[in-house]
């Protein structure tokens, strides 16, 4: 080193610099732009962009030879490197990939046994310059006992060997005739490269493996059984503070075992709230009555982000959102890690890390499944709970009587179609539910045509309540010019409706039924005191995105033709609350998404704000990709701005909801979801937005 390298700080130097030349002369010429060390970490983050934490991850199946490490390695050297050539940091391959699963006895032969652990140490110089940590199995001797292990590799090392620790000795497997089962406590070994140089690895179970450059990235391995014991290792790693669990497997096809194997990793990951990385062996180990198929998974938090086809020699790779991951941990005040990680080896190691071009999917509607089966299913059990809240607050109340303010909109419409369900439940008569049609100013002929034509279908009751003269009486006793189209001449309209419906439910002993959805509650777009208040709001959990899809599957289900057919006309209305007069043509004026931006954007950030808790960067950069080609990035950014600001502002009309059934993950009900000041600052948030 230098003289001038030697006055650049010790400290700095060691949170990223390894062995390898290459990389610490790329680490160099940051530490040269930046000469105070405490400098030094920051400008690393930004020039990375660290603050996603998405990492490209992969399952490789190598096509081996059985019994032959030398022709192996090269097998696992190369798909190692093909995978770090798309981009992946995280490499893991089968169970025993050096040597093959299916050697049986030939596991009793010297020559094989120690060639697979030089061919071990070749691998670990082999992918030095590759800058990624890959896992690869080989059987390793100790003390005259031979052990399944799977290699942790990085920087030209050898960072661990983890032991398997359930050798299954059933059907077609024998582990038992040649494995020993490794400790759980670490002990220490000692391995020898090819030019004589040796140094000290831990070895045993209980081993994790710990990103600097990404605190996030916590490795923990087990190997193909022990997942599918009762109790598998990943579960104390996860404890531990595994993020990442790591499985090289050698598992042989039977008929179902794919499908099974599918729900174990994904169930596992959602158990642990972690990524899975599950790498299987291939056809190069098929061999007399055993069949591989190198099955592939990756799973983070119960979703399978990839999975290989069968009966091939496929490498899978997937991007992982460690983040997602700390949040959903944080959340969940069961997932406690405080008495666990005793007997643990921690080994650090680094990984030079660049900016990640996403290839992962960022659905643009989070609240709504894409696939139509799983959509309906959805649909109907979301159904399905609103119409049991409201039927026990009925059944609680003894009310025979319901009262909705109905507008011919997409809100007013579910709510009609949930009252209606619940009335069924209870065997009350429909006749029991007064739908309310209060037309005004800004009220359209097609709206209101549907409002009285959907209460006639459904068996309601129809009520029409002009309401223009009484807002203009009350214009005149606050002395307000009705000619001006202000938030006094909107508000005053919704306020008097509020106030008719009440009275009405006071006339026939009802319950006023909110309409409000939870995407106008997150932006705060609803009357005060107005459509703001109800006795109980059906919709509250709902975002707008969703009401939609609920509407139209009433609509492709329900038997009556005239009724389907309002209903479709309905979700072809624009959304408007239908305050302002209408333009010449006698159509809507007044759009609500003109207003305060489109509900899918605003869904989007509803969704990842409350239920991970990213910061505006993460969730700018993940729309961007959601809405590609659909929203510019400033129009993004204008709307972002905005959902932000009316969040933070309209936290007081949170603060006092009615009562409604929560419907999903992401709520706002102060009684427990949403627990937010109604005067916290929004300085943290707008100003990372400002800096977008």
């Amino acid at each position: 080193m230098s003289s001038k390298r030697k006055n650049i700080s010790t400290a700095a130097v060691d949170i990223i610099l390894t062995n390898d030349s290459k990389r610490e002369r790329v680490f160099y010429k940051i530490l040269l732009k930046n000469v105070r060390c405490h400098r030094f970490a920051i400008a690393y983050e930004k020039g990375n962009n660290m603050k996603d934490h998405f990492i490209r991850v992969a399952a490789a199946t190598p096509k081996i030879q059985v019994a032959d490490p030398v022709y192996n390695k090269e097998q696992v050297l190369h798909v190692i490197t093909e995978a770090a050539g798309q981009g992946a940091k995280v490499i893991v391959c089968p169970e025993l990939c050096l040597t093959g699963y299916t050697c049986n006895d030939l596991f009793l032969q010297s020559p094989m046994i120690d060639k697979a652990s030089e061919m071990m140490m070749e691998l670990a110089e082999d992918i030095r310059e590759l800058g990624v940590v890959a896992v690869i199995g080989l059987p390793f001797e100790r003390s005259s006992r031979l052990y399944n292990v799977a290699a942790v590799l990085s920087g030209g090392k050898v960072l661990g060997l983890v032991t398997k620790t359930f050798l299954p000795n059933y059907g077609e497997f024998y582990e038992q005739r040649y494995f020993s089962k490794g400790n759980e406590t670490p002990v220490s070994v000692t391995l020898t490269g090819a030019d004589g140089s040796s140094y000290e690895v831990p070895m045993g179970s209980n081993l994790l493996f710990s990103c600097r450059q990404i605190p996030e990235l916590v490795i923990g391995c087990e190997i193909c059984e022990d997942v599918w014991t009762p109790n598998p290792p990943s579960i104390r790693h996860a404890m531990a503070g595994a993020t990442v669990i790591a499985n090289a497997s050698a598992s042989d096809e039977t008929t179902g075992k794919a499908a099974y194997r599918r729900d174990l990793i994904g169930g596992q990951s959602a158990r642990l709230i972690c990524g899975y990385i599950y790498a299987n062996a291939g056809e190069g180990e098929s061999t007399q009555d055993l069949v591989f198929s190198g099955h592939n998974i990756i799973g983070e938090n119960g979703t399978i982000l990839a999975e290989s086809a069968t009966l091939g020699h496929e490498t899978i790779l997937a991007d992982m959102d460690l983040d997602r991951l700390r949040s959903e941990r944080r959340r969940m005040g069961t997932f406690d890690l405080s008495q666990a990680g005793e007997g643990y080896v921690t080994v650090p190691f680094d990984l030079p890390v660049e900016e990640l071009q996403l290839q992962r999917k960022i659905d643009p509607a989070p609240f709504v499944p894409a696939d139509r089966g799983n959509r309906d299913r959805r649909c109907e059990e979301i159904l399905s709970i609103q119409t049991m809240g409201l039927k026990k607050r009925l059944e609680h109340t003894g009310c025979k009587s319901a009262v909705i303010g109905i507008s011919g909109g997409l809100d007013s419409t579910l709510a009609l179609l949930v009252t209606v369900r619940a009335f069924d439940a209870l065997g009350l008569p429909r006749s029991g539910i007064t739908a309310v049609t209060m037309p005004c100013f800004g009220t359209t002929d097609r709206t209101y045509q549907n409002a009285c034509l959907m209460t006639k279908r459904v068996g309601a009751q129809l009520r029409e309540v002009n309401i223009k003269e009484a807002v203009n009486l009350h214009f005149r006793d606050i002395g307000h010019d009705p000619s001006i189209h202000d938030v006094t001449y909107e508000n005053g309209q919704a306020r008097e409706r509020t106030q008719i419906l009440m009275d009405i439910a006071n006339q026939t002993g009802g319950m006023v039924i909110g309409t409000g959805d939870m995407s106008e509650l997150a932006l705060g777009w609803a009357t005060y005191n107005g459509d703001h208040m109800s006795m109980y709001g059906v919709n509250a959990s709902v975002p707008k995105t969703l009401v939609r899809h609920l509407v139209r599957y009433y609509a492709d289900t329900v038997e009556d033709k005239e009724l389907s057919a309002v209903l479709y006309d309905v979700l072809d209305t624009p959304v408007s609350p239908e305050l302002l007069p209408p333009d010449a043509d006698g159509k809507i004026a007044q759009k609500t998404e003109d207003l305060v931006g489109p509900y899918e954007l605003h869904d989007f950030f509803l969704y990842y704000v409350l239920r991970f808790g990213y910061p505006p960067k993460k969730i700018f950069r993940m729309a961007k990709l959601a809405f590609a080609g659909k929203y510019e990035e400033d129009i993004i950014k204008k709307w972002i701005r905005t959902f932000y600001w009316r969040f933070f502002t309209q936290q007081f009309k949170r603060s006092c909801l009615p009562d409604g059934p929560k419907v999903g993950s992401v709520a706002v009900s102060p009684r427990g979801d949403l627990r937010m000041p109604s005067d916290a600052s929004s300085r943290l948030w707008m100003k990372e937005i400002e800096n977008l």
